[in-house]
């Protein structure tokens, strides 16, 4: 079925929770240790209430899904409950092909089936199940959102409650989510990540060659000729298509816009799930765009989540992070979180 504009929304307690969220990209994905003791300890109570106490009302928690039933991940979640924090558990699968294998995606409709009553058990309606992180489904796109509706309908099922995290193909990208007619479902919400334009965001990430080193001068709000220290002849050219396109706080705010049109559409909740820049990028236009995008959310009201909190494009606290955990303050001044 395909949802119409009078579609109900979840509740509004329920998207209240997930107003201002951080990412915990490495707690449980790509862990230096999968034994509880270690698992446990990564992130104390002291650094969990610093997330609260700074204004993060949620955490986006990344989870690989061979951890999917450590007895850690219950302990951790519930930890992170009793501070205040709502919970989105994501999957971040690293060796699947959800595009081409079925044992795949059997698997993560198996993951889902054993996850689902943990979580449920812990808090039904504070914790957050999306479903996979960064589908991409390139050319495929009805491929994976008859898989989502599939995976929806089984946690439906086993969590007849829970306000489940949907998203686009593509990566999880806007045009992803332009593309999607969402499962006639009212207690959903959609997710979006955000890192436009990615030769800013990532230093041209996508393209290894490129002299990262030079693009980390790019300005940001974008110039007409942007000046960059010398170096090779492709670095140059990428660098002066970004500052012909006149990148700047409004054509941030265009472009967040079209999925707000979006979820006018469909009376839809959004969640930018993921938005950040590297802190390799100078200073001034690192935060000048972690501003104007958590203000193009704002604006529209669309919840967000930065990523992430150890994590080059977010706080780029240490692996783990220290138990009385300082939060930057400029980039707290960027989420709009700053006291002063």
């Amino acid at each position: 079925m395909i949802a119409t504009p009078s579609l109900a929304r979840p509740p509004d307690a329920r998207l209240a929770v997930l107003a201002r969220g951080v990412n915990i990209t490495n707690w449980f994905r790509y862990p230096a240790s999968t034994d509880p003791a270690r698992l446990d300890a990564y992130l104390s109570d002291s650094a969990i209430a610093g997330l609260r106490a700074a204004g993060f009302t949620f955490v986006r928690l990344a989870l690989d899904p061979a951890l999917a039933t450590s007895p850690s991940l219950p302990r951790a979640v519930a930890r992170l409950r009793k501070a205040g924090l709502g919970v989105v558990v994501a999957l971040f699968p690293t060796a699947w092909s959800l595009e081409t294998s079925a044992a795949d995606q059997s698997a993560l409709r198996a993951t889902w089936a054993a996850l689902a009553p943990i979580l449920r058990g812990i808090d039904p309606t504070s914790i957050f199940p999306e479903l996979v992180n960064e589908p991409v489904f390139w050319q495929a796109q009805p491929a994976w959102a008859a898989l989502q509706t599939d995976l929806l309908g089984r946690i439906r099922a086993a969590w007849p409650e829970a306000t489940v995290v949907l998203t686009g193909a593509i990566w999880g990208g806007i045009d992803g989510l332009l593309a999607l007619q969402p499962p006639a479902d009212p207690n959903v919400v959609f997710s979006l990540h955000f890192y436009e334009p990615t030769v800013l965001t990532t230093l041209g990430a996508f393209e290894p060659t490129l002299d990262h080193k030079a693009l980390a001068a790019l300005p940001f709000p974008a110039l007409s000729a942007c000046v960059i220290p010398p170096t090779d002849a492709r670095t140059k050219a990428v660098a002066a298509y970004y500052c012909a396109q006149g990148w700047n706080p409004a054509m941030l705010a265009a472009r967040v816009g079209q999925a707000a049109a979006w979820a006018r559409k469909y009376n839809a909740a959004l969640l930018a799930g993921e938005f950040g820049a590297t802190v390799q990028l100078n200073t001034p236009a690192r935060l000048a765009w972690l501003t104007a995008a958590r203000q193009a959310f704002d604006a529209q009201k669309i919840a967000w989540a930065l990523w992430g909190l150890e994590d080059i494009m977010g706080f780029n606290l240490p692996r783990p992070p220290p138990a009385y955990s300082v939060l930057d303050p400029a980039i707290l001044r960027a989420l709009g979180l700053a006291r002063n």
